[in-house]
Order: C-alpha cells, then sequence, then structure tokens
C-alpha cells in the first residue's frame, strides 16, 4: 500500500483494535526465532529508504522485493543477505507493490496507484510489457496460475487477468469483475490473491466482508463466495502465501502471521495458529518460502519513509 493511505489505516486499524498486543490469541501462538548454527541470516537489510512492500522467491535461493517509492526491484541473496538493484523503476509515484516471479525469470508487478501492471526481465533489467487497465484504481497484489497472472484491485470490485503463453509471452489484459457474494467497501478493500489448494478458483483476501475475511472467486465467472474461516477475522490482511493446505496470512499491522488450514476447494478452513515476533517484526506485509522458512520485509508504515529510514527483511520458521 502507499505510504501515506497505510499509515491512516494503521491509525484508524490500532484504534479499532486497540492496539494490536490486546488482540486475542488463536489455538496456538508461534513465535519466530533463529535456528542456532544456520548460516543463512534469518534478517536482513534492505537499502535505507526503500520502503518495500511485495516480496517473491523463484526457483533459486533469491528474494525479489518492490519500492513503494521508486518502483525499483531490489534482488537479495538468501544466502548472505546482500543484493542490489535489478530493475529501475518507471518513474516518479509508479510504486512496485505484490511480485511474482516465474520460471523463466519474468516479475509480474502489481503496480499499485499508478494503475500500472508491469512485467520486467530480471536478467536484463528490461521491461518486457507493461499495462494500464482502464479505469484502474490500485493494483495491488498478483498470483501466478498456469496460464495466466491475476491482479487485484483494492479500491474496484475487480480482478485483472493477463495470459501467458507457453512461450511466456504475456497476452492481452483482461478485466473480470466480481459479484456473488463480493463485498466492495467504500474505501480499500481487496488485497492479497492466492490459489485453492485444488487449484481450481483463486483465494482474494477481503478486509471489509464479515469484519475481514477470505473470498473464494471463480476465475471463470469472476463470482465469488465467502470462505468459512470460523471466528476468525481478517481486517488487516495483506498478502497470502499458501504451502499445500496452509494458508499463511500477513495481519501487517497487527504484526502477526494467521495460518489457516484449509480443505482441497478453499471453500472452508479452520485457525492452526498465529505467528508472531515483536522483536522482529515492524508491520510486515507479504510472504514468501524457501526451504523450510518464510520472508517477509517489513513495510513499516509506521513512521515517516524519509531517505535514511532503515528496512529490513525478517524470517520465520514455517508451520
Amino acid at each position: 500500500m502507499h505510504g501515506s493511505f497505510a499509515r491512516r489505516r494503521l491509525l484508524r486499524g490500532a484504534a479499532a483494535l486497540g492496539g494490536a498486543a490486546l488482540v486475542a490469541p488463536l489455538a496456538g501462538t508461534a513465535r519466530a526465532a533463529g535456528t542456532a548454527g544456520d548460516p543463512w541470516p534469518a534478517r536482513f537489510p534492505l537499502p535505507n529508504g526503500f520502503r518495500p512492500e511485495g516480496i517473491a522467491i523463484g526457483p533459486a535461493p533469491y528474494a525479489y522485493f518492490g519500492s513503494l517509492g521508486t518502483g525499483d526491484i531490489y534482488r537479495a541473496s538468501l544466502a548472505s543477505g546482500t543484493g542490489r538493484v535489478v530493475v529501475r523503476g518507471t518513474g516518479p509515484d509508479r510504486s512496485a507493490v505484490g511480485l511474482k516471479i516465474d520460471a523463466r525469470g519474468r516479475l509480474f508487478v502489481a503496480g499499485g496507484y499508478s494503475g500500472e501492471i508491469r512485467v520486467a526481465d530480471v536478467r536484463t533489467g528490461a521491461y518486457v510489457a507493461q499495462y494500464a487497465p482502464a479505469q484502474a484504481a490500485m493494483v495491488n497484489d498478483v498470483i501466478l496460475t498456469p496460464g495466466a497472472a491475476w491482479f487485484t484491485d483494492s479500491f474496484k470490485p475487480q480482478l485483472y487477468r493477463l495470459p501467458v503463453g507457453k512461450d511466456g509471452r504475456p497476452g492481452e489484459l483482461a478485466t473480470v469483475p466480481l459479484t456473488g457474494e463480493w463485498e466492495q467497501g467504500t474505501g480499500f478493500t481487496a488485497n492479497g490473491i492466492e490459489r485453492t489448494p485444488d487449484g481450481r478458483a483463486l483465494l482474494v483476501a477481503n478486509t471489509v466482508a464479515g469484519g475481514g475475511g477470505l473470498m473464494r472467486v471463480d476465475p471463470r465467472t469472476g463470482r465469488a463466495r465467502a470462505v468459512d474461516i470460523g471466528a476468525l477475522k481478517l481486517p488487516n490482511a495483506d498478502g497470502l502465501l499458501r504451502l499445500g493446505r496452509l494458508l499463511y496470512v500477513v495481519q501487517q499491522v497487527q504484526n502477526a502471521v494467521d495460518v489457516i488450514r484449509l480443505n482441497a476447494s478453499g471453500t472452508k478452513g479452520r485457525a492452526v495458529t498465529r505467528i508472531t515476533d515483536p522483536g522482529n517484526f515492524r508491520i510486515p506485509t507479504t510472504a514468501a518460502a524457501w526451504g523450510d522458512r518464510i520472508y517477509l520485509p517489513n513495510a513499516r508504515f509506521d513512521v515517516d519513509p524519509l531517505p535514511d529510514t532503515e528496512y529490513d527483511v525478517v524470517s520465520v520458521p514455517q508451520v
């Protein structure tokens, strides 16, 4: 999310929750912990002033991070924590928010308030395709499925489908309206996106419906159905990460990750645990996995984004 807007949401969210420390734990609570003797860093810095939000990890042990401020893409080695900018942003106020990378090294980028969708080749640093969907408001997150990349819009009841050919080339962008049980708020609504365990549908975080929850979306029709997750509420759901039947939901301003076990079709889930790390979580936003760990960038939406503001990445063990 854009920094100033995110800080306003943070203050409202904290007031409504009475502070993140008052959030009731789920069935169990797991705390992040580094592994003794692990040669790879459990936490590493990003460049000062970078303003990270999205993360993507591909088939090699490198993580990619997008900048809300410049749209730059920074690649870091998970083995050492060191990195560099591999793709330059397209201009001022053209953020890089949600990210996903395919096996060809092509990075699919949600452009935030610019309303853009970009595809970059991380090996060359060049953009291979750019799109500006009509009436797009805030293109937030992305998931790759066989044959397509799907993007959310946080202020519009619609998804964007970008077909990808067998040769890896992106095709013509299409808008898919969200119908059925989808509830669109007056402001920020959709955020993270994932696939159901059986791969037949999409899961989209909806921060409004039912006090915050998940929607299962039929990709053919856009028809949405609320996922039964019991009493769990997800008002601050940001990035989604599914590993098997476990769905990790980053509740950014709560400094927590809620873990849900889904059924195969993604119509129902139950809360398994909540991951917290008070010493290291500083408003994490999104998550990606490598090995037995999950990596999360700390967006620090509670501070002013200045050129010398420190940012970092923290990792936690998988459940």
